[in-house]
């Protein structure tokens, strides 16, 4: 016959029990041991009511200076007085100076003359021309002008208004556009001009003088 444990005594069913109840006590124990404070039975020193007062001395700033230069002394060589002296050596000197020109009087045989650079006239008696008349100036831009391809895929016409200056031997410089039109006619325009041959130049009292031209450069598509 088998024998047979009375439940109500067997302690296995208990000990999953224990256990969680076990380790619920130690987690709380060792909490209850990181919480814990401590306190010292000492008296903390209070230095509210102290009246001393502290000085803090001034320290001078010191500026150490290098040291002078070694002093070299001076050989001193002394002589007996009872010593001769030759008296047939002689000291000469030769100074070279040179012999003193005569002063060469400058005369003046006149007020001096300003030199006054030539200036640009825009106003003159006789104006500036090209040579050959306007005739031989139209021939000149049939020949040389050439219409930009930009200006004509755009449709681009117009007058290019060019200012230049006209030399006393009629070369022409300082080319510059005062009206522009784009596409590229500008440039030509300007090198129409800058490339142009001599012309006459500007006459102010029978003298021929530096004078500025403004010329319009038409560009038409036909």
């Amino acid at each position: 016959m088998e024998l047979k444990k009375n439940p109500r005594v067997d302690l296995k069913r208990w000990s999953s029990t224990l256990t969680n109840l076990g380790l619920v006590v130690s987690i709380a124990l060792v909490l209850v041991a990181f919480e814990w404070k401590a306190y010292e039975d000492f008296k903390i020193k209070d230095f509210s009511g102290n009246s001393e007062i502290w000085d803090i001395p001034d320290v001078p700033i010191t500026i150490q200076t290098p040291p002078p230069p070694p002093i070299i002394p001076i050989d001193i060589i002394i002589k007996p007085d009872n010593e001769e002296i030759n008296k047939k050596t002689e000291m000469i000197i030769d100074i070279d100076f040179e012999e003193q020109k005569p002063v060469i009087d400058v005369i003046l045989e006149g007020p001096p003359t300003l030199e006054v650079p030539d200036e640009i006239n825009d106003f003159v008696e006789v104006q500036a021309s090209f040579k050959g008349g306007m005739d031989a100036w139209y021939a000149y831009l049939k020949k040389n002008l050439i219409y930009p391809s930009q200006a004509r895929r755009m449709g681009i016409e117009g007058s290019v208004i060019v200012r230049f200056v006209v030399n006393t031997d009629g070369t022409i410089e300082d080319v510059e556009v005062l009206r522009s039109i784009g596409g590229g006619c500008d440039e030509i325009a300007m090198k129409v001009i800058a490339n142009s041959p001599a012309w006459n130049p500007g006459i102010i009292k029978d003298r021929p003088v530096r004078s500025r031209m403004t010329m319009p450069i038409r560009f038409r598509l036909d």
